[in-house]
């Protein structure tokens, strides 16, 4: 397989079954507009998208129970989903199935670190010079609840890291603990956190990335606003965010 031609440089929002999945709900009731909708397993099921990323067999859901939840609404996308379904290996009951390029996406990227289906779609993006990956759905962990999380979240900011240093612009639902994006502004920077006047890591007018102590934000005139992991469009900060809780 060679890479997509018509996706270099597009816009391409990637979903997953993660709680903040429901901020691209509340994305798309915004008016916000993607090039490309990629959906992660059943998430197919439910949302429209251009691709999917189900690099199980597709046995394990015609087969077996073994995916719990998702296996009956997936076994229903697989048997009548016209693709492309990206997967390890085709079968002839599911008409959709395209098999994955590992070997190439391998190749091009000199790494071998997927360990879960997010990680491959996020490689694909890479793989294919895409502009822009907006995700939504892809938490692993969540507030509240220590003792629960999903394996995968190293791995997928491992490639989030790789599409940075191309030149890829990344940005996570403001929900997500993906990239510590749901963290509060002022506990982001380890250690600086701890101080009486923590420090910030703020937007500038020219779209910098500039450290600034808590106490100095409120003050200066030239406004800088808090910044989240990865959402260097400032355009996308402004009309679509949600009101603060404690702002109500």
């Amino acid at each position: 397989m060679e890479p997509i031609s018509n996706l270099e440089g597009k816009t391409i929002a990637i979903v997953g079954m993660g709680k903040s999945w429901f901020d691209y709900n509340l994305a798309k009731s915004h008016s916000d507009t993607f090039d490309e909708v990629w959906a992660i397993n059943a998430v197919s099921s439910v949302i429209f998208h251009d691709r999917v990323f189900m690099l199980d067999p597709a046995s394990r859901f015609l087969e077996t129970d073994d995916a719990g939840g998702q296996t009956n609404s997936m076994a229903n996308v697989l048997k009548k989903h016209e693709g492309p379904i990206y997967t390890c290996e085709l079968d002839e009951r599911c008409p959709g199935l395209v098999e994955y390029p590992i070997a190439e996406i391998i190749k091009e990227t000199n790494c071998h670190y997927l360990n879960n289906t997010a990680a491959y779609a996020i490689a694909f993006a890479l793989w294919n010079k895409v502009g822009s990956i907006q995700l939504f759905g892809l938490d692993f962990n969540y507030k509240g609840n220590l003792y629960f999380a999903e394996a995968g979240r190293a791995c997928c900011e491992f490639w989030l890291a790789k599409c940075m240093e191309a030149g890829i612009q990344i940005e996570i639902a403001h929900t997500s603990s993906l990239l510590d994006t749901a963290v509060p502004a002022e506990e982001k920077l380890y250690g600086y956190h701890r101080l009486s006047d923590p420090l910030l890591v703020g937007l500038s007018k020219d779209n910098v990335l500039t450290p600034i102590k808590k106490s100095q934000l409120i003050q200066t005139e030239e406004k800088i606003e808090p910044k989240l992991f990865g959402r260097n469009d400032k355009s996308a900060m402004t009309k679509t965010e949600p009101v603060e809780p404690k702002k109500w």
